[in-house]
């Protein structure tokens, strides 16, 4: 499969219903995931991130995701399955691609299923991983508590409302919203979704968890909103020799976010080493760009929802046609804005402040940061120290502004480009002070 070209879905058949799924990569040792709540096979590409940590854990696996029984494009289903049903499923993925013995990686709610197969069939399981997981869901919220929020997810169902807690660092974003609420909606219907969640509140491994043998990972981000900290530290302490690791910060979704951590303590729990995080990276020098469309969520809401998307598929195309011109490469559309990297900072910077006035003609008001540093080429997406860095860039832009870094202006001498200081910032967890410029022609 080329980095282009998407994964096709299949099926497996486990006993009259079929579940589908798709593999990517074709690595001796095999990653099975296990999805939380939502999940679509196809449409999870569309999520930024999501594609480019399956790719990544392809350098040293194949990895085959699912759907289960229920939700996304694996059959519909009447009344809600039982993790018995759940870890048919799973077996029957795997007996389908030849699987004799695999790596299950649980998520969220996929958790609970994982520990219970890797319990009941430790002959085919290696190693176990858990994220943002829990072993009793009831312990997520008390009794008295959960009814009212049941009755507020299912009233809310499809608009995107649980993005607040599942990815809260995204919530500013009207099209990031709007993307989750399409997959809820892909994912499950209302009532489907209630009989789910009423099962799901049942669960509970806990008791299990002290019977595991398979060598097993814990991860936790210590600011889940979804599923708290708490619950993952516990799975790491009653699970014999349990490898337990918890990182400051980042939402539920282990996609997103720093996660080059991540890459590397499964790398290393699988294989004993961390070499496929660095392997076939192609590291280039280059002026990275991001931009934002200041008060997108203000505006959306203003406007509609289909007017915002309009406006939004114009700013989108302008920028795509900016970037084109300036001789760039668009990486991806960051839901309000756009990130791109340049092979001279002249042309980026030239960019930026085209794209900006292009934005504002259509009644968008951007801002945008550039800095230029080493990259790392990772398939369509880029990574490296220097993303990070025109990140933080831009986060202290204003509107109207196109902020850069004092590289970018001591790289463009003499291009005919205008900078005006901004001052020395501290740019969030990077080390150092940072100084600021705003750009102009």
């Amino acid at each position: 499969m080329s980095d282009i070209d998407l994964p096709p879905t299949r099926y497996a058949l486990s006993g009259e219903v079929s579940i589908a799924y798709q593999v990517i990569g074709n690595g001796a040792i095999d990653i099975i995931m296990v999805p939380g709540l939502f999940s679509h096979v196809e449409f999870m590409h569309e999520l930024p991130g999501y594609t480019a940590f399956l790719r990544r854990l392809s350098r040293f696996a194949r990895i085959v995701s699912f759907d289960k029984r229920g939700q996304g494009l694996s059959d519909r289903i009447s009344g809600a399955p039982s993790l018995e049903q759940r870890m048919d499923d799973v077996r029957a993925v795997m007996d389908e691609i030849g699987s004799r013995c695999a790596i299950i990686f649980g998520f969220s709610e996929g958790c609970p299923m994982s520990i219970m197969f890797a319990a009941t069939y430790p002959d085919r399981v290696s190693h176990l991983i858990l994220v943002g997981g829990f072993s009793r869901a009831a312990d997520r919220m008390s009794d008295d508590l959960w009814q009212p929020r049941l009755e507020q997810i299912i009233k809310s169902f499809g608009s995107g409302a649980m993005i607040k807690t599942v990815i809260p660092s995204q919530l500013h974003s009207a099209a990031a919203v709007s993307q989750f609420a399409k997959l809820e909606r892909l994912s499950s219907s209302p009532g489907a979704l209630r009989t789910l969640l009423a099962l799901n509140r049942q669960i509970d491994v806990s008791s299990i968890l002290p019977t595991l043998q398979i060598p097993t990972l814990v991860v936790h981000r210590k600011t889940d909103a979804q599923v708290p900290v708490a619950l993952g530290r516990k799975l790491g302490q009653k699970i014999p020799g349990a490898k337990y690791v918890e990182y400051a910060e980042g939402d539920h979704c282990y996609w997103l976010g720093e996660v080059e951590a991540l890459y590397g303590d499964i790398e290393e729990f699988v294989t004993g080493r961390r070499e496929a995080a660095s392997m076939d990276l192609e590291r280039v020098l280059a002026t990275v760009l991001f931009t934002d469309i200041v008060g997108s969520t203000r505006s959306a809401a203003e406007m509609g929802d289909q007017t915002w998307r309009r406006l939004l598929d114009s700013h989108d195309e302008l920028a795509k046609q900016m970037v084109a011109k300036h001789r760039g490469t668009l990486i991806k559309n960051t839901g309000d804005g756009i990130l791109a990297t340049f092979d001279g900072p002249g042309r980026a910077v030239r960019c930026a402040i085209s794209v900006a006035s292009a934005s504002k003609k259509i009644g968008l008001t951007l801002r945008a940061g550039l800095h230029t540093g080493e990259i790392e080429i990772r398939g369509r997406d880029v990574g490296g120290i220097a993303v990070h860095v025109a990140a933080r860039v831009m986060a202290n832009s204003k509107a109207d502004e196109v902020l850069v870094s004092r590289v970018v202006t001591d790289l463009v001498a003499g291009s005919g480009l205008k900078f005006s200081d901004r001052g020395s910032h501290e740019l969030k967890g990077l080390p150092d002070r940072w100084d600021l410029f705003a750009a102009s022609i």
